[in-house]
């Protein structure tokens, strides 16, 4: 398999209070099914869609008392060089460079404004088997109130192009790879809630948004704003019933003109 360029998405997982429950939320919402559990690696499990691995769940272990959230990992082919990297940009690491078996190597850090993320470089795990179809992860978005701050860091780490989308009514940026768009950059406003940190918001390609909302309603998670129409799909911000923030997002289901980027 091809080596991705830095700072690809290349996975996703997050760490729940109730493992089961998670495992049938997320089964019901996007499909999943669940490989065995790892004791070896506090039973972490692998989540898959059609077959293929999508992301990763684990239960919380002792200890562990940060909020319930998704983390997303970018690619890196030199973990060491790109965690000191981090800490030269101002950037703090949570979870030092460790190998996960021969899967591969990570580390966890923040950006200067507090937003969590991971970097992978791979062993025999590749990362994601599919994305950008129903079931998978399809993009995501730096949700940050220090934006000044995101848009010194992260093109510094990992060398992305940026552009603005030309809207009055939100901060919004992305951000490129080999002219290819990576990530989006979004400026959280007073409509946010208060006490909501800066963080990345992972979203998950679904066949219908409405019907995904129902069911996360349904098994008790929360739809925080949407379902919304865009140019890009038709989507929805919500948490599980675990308090683990995401986005689920039709993107066969489109309306309006694509704004213009800059």
């Amino acid at each position: 398999m091809a080596v991705k360029p830095e700072g690809t998405p290349i996975w996703i997982d997050a760490s729940f209070p109730d493992l089961e429950a998670a495992k049938t939320f997320y089964g019901e919402v996007l499909g999943w099914t669940f490989g065995e559990s790892s004791a070896e690696f506090g039973n972490y499990t692998q989540a898959f869609s059609d077959g293929k691995a999508v992301a990763g769940l684990s239960p919380k272990m002792p200890g562990q008392d940060w909020p319930t959230a998704w983390c997303l990992y970018f690619a890196s082919a030199d973990l060491q060089a790109t965690t000191n990297k981090i800490r030269d940009l101002g950037g703090r690491i949570v979870i030092d460079p460790m190998a996960v078996g021969d899967f591969g190597h990570m580390t966890v850090a923040t950006d200067p404004a507090g937003v969590t993320f991971a970097l992978w470089q791979p062993g025999t795990h590749q990362g994601f088997e599919k994305q950008g179809e129903p079931g998978s992860y399809c993009w995501a978005e730096i949700t940050t109130r220090e934006a000044e701050q995101a848009d010194a860091f992260f093109p510094a780490l990992f060398s992305y192009g940026v552009k603005k989308m030309q809207d009055e009514a939100i901060d919004f940026k992305l951000y490129e790879l080999g002219g290819d768009t990576t990530l989006g950059r979004m400026k959280m406003t007073e409509d946010f809630p208060a006490g909501l940190p800066s963080h990345i918001n992972p979203y998950f390609a679904v066949d219908d948004c409405d019907e995904a909302i129902a069911k996360i309603t349904k098994l008790g998670g929360q739809v925080h704003f949407g379902p919304h129409d865009s140019p890009f799909g038709r989507f929805a911000a919500v948490s599980d019933q675990q308090g683990a923030g995401f986005s689920v997002i039709d993107m066969g289901t489109t309306k309006g003109d694509m704004p213009k980027i800059s």
